[in-house]
């Protein structure tokens, strides 16, 4: 993913609706991404374009603390809204915890963060049991997983048993100890970072549990002007540990989040739509270059992904450029590929670039 330039209105001063609607961008840029159409006069009660201006609105939040970055944004507002998870990849440095915070800022969201290393176990970030002195009898303690939007940092770190203790969570937005099952607050969401370049003392996280996140996002180095006003930013006193001395505001709340996701899953899509996903999934398990191809539920994020960013785009219907913006994070942490490709220095998003470029598109 390429991180788009950021909107220099954005930057430095509230943008109008309109204009913060247009600057949004999909967590994975593409030649082909869909222009967002006006939602200027779209409702004459004017409730949908509000809620879908508040979204647009928490961008304009995280840029006071990270510069650019804009995908990565757009991707966790998308897992928000169609209850997913995701998975952050970047070298040090590139402000992916510094975004997850200030997006949870900007939603008025509790947020828990987790640093895994080698000795966490799976209660401390479950929560277990622990005996009450005063009634003598055991009282289940929370884990830090109770919360709105976990930053599980460096998921990788840890061993398998710990990694693991968040599939259920995950999956079933709930724990389970000592038999009962306790729910997760609602909405939750996991935001995992991950170093790419390091793999000493390193877990690579199993196919079953990278199936579990909706969107691999990667987050590369900013370009020159970015990395310039970031030190800019810096050099005037800026301190990434209080984001409201840099003028991050909640623009949003829970209640917008899940009036938004009625919103998403109202979203139409056609049945030529329909096909054209289950077309590109079913040539991944075709490709040569891979070994393990995308599964039906991978195809199931790939299409609740489209919708939302159709409805953040002001839409009511999915389009085919639609899927195309979202296949690259959907999909490249749910495919394996062969050795002999790997060998011939091919990647994975090369691969799925080229079957995009094969697959017919609907017309």
């Amino acid at each position: 993913m390429t991180p788009q330039q950021p909107d220099q209105t954005h930057q430095h001063q509230p943008a109008a609706p309109a204009q913060t609607q247009q600057a949004a961008r999909p967590p994975q840029a593409s030649q082909t991404q869909p222009r967002p159409a006006s939602t200027a006069g779209a409702s004459p009660s004017g409730a949908p374009d509000t809620l879908r201006d508040r979204f647009h609105q928490v961008r304009h939040e995280v840029s006071k603390a990270v510069v650019g970055q804009d995908g990565a944004v757009t991707g966790v507002l998308i897992g928000l809204l169609v209850r997913g998870h995701v998975l952050l990849e970047g070298v040090p440095g590139v402000a992916k915890t510094l975004l997850v915070r200030a997006m949870s800022a900007s939603l008025s969201l509790d947020t828990a963060r987790v640093q895994f290393t080698p000795d966490l176990m799976p209660g401390d970030v479950t929560g277990s049991l622990v005996y009450d002195s005063t009634t003598g009898d055991f009282a289940f303690r929370e884990g830090p997983v109770f919360t709105n939007l976990m930053l599980a940092d460096e998921i990788n770190r840890t061993p398998p048993k710990t990694q693991a203790s968040l599939l259920e969570a995950m999956e079933e937005r709930q724990v389970s100890v000592d038999g009962i099952g306790r729910p997760l607050p609602d909405p939750f969401l996991v935001a995992a970072t991950q170093n790419p370049v390091e793999y000493e003392g390193t877990y690579p996280l199993p196919e079953a549990q990278l199936d579990r996140f909706l969107l691999k996002i990667t987050l590369d180095l900013p370009q020159r002007g970015e990395e310039i006003e970031v030190i800019r930013r810096h050099a005037a006193g800026f301190n990434p540990s209080d984001l409201a001395a840099a003028g991050v505001r909640p623009v949003a709340s829970e209640a917008d989040i899940k009036a938004a996701r009625q919103a998403v899953w109202s979203v139409a899509l056609a049945p030529e739509v329909i096909a054209y996903i289950v077309d590109i999934a079913r040539a991944t398990r075709q490709s040569p270059s891979f070994q393990l191809g995308v599964s039906p539920r991978g195809a199931t994020a790939l299409m609740n992904s489209a919708k939302a960013w159709a409805w953040l785009s002001g839409r009511d219907f999915v389009t085919p450029d639609d899927v195309k913006s979202l296949a690259l994070p959907c999909l490249r942490h749910r495919v394996a590929l062969r050795p002999e490709a790997s060998m011939d220095g091919v990647s994975v998003d090369d691969v799925l670039q080229g079957i995009l470029a094969t697959v017919p598109v609907p017309r």
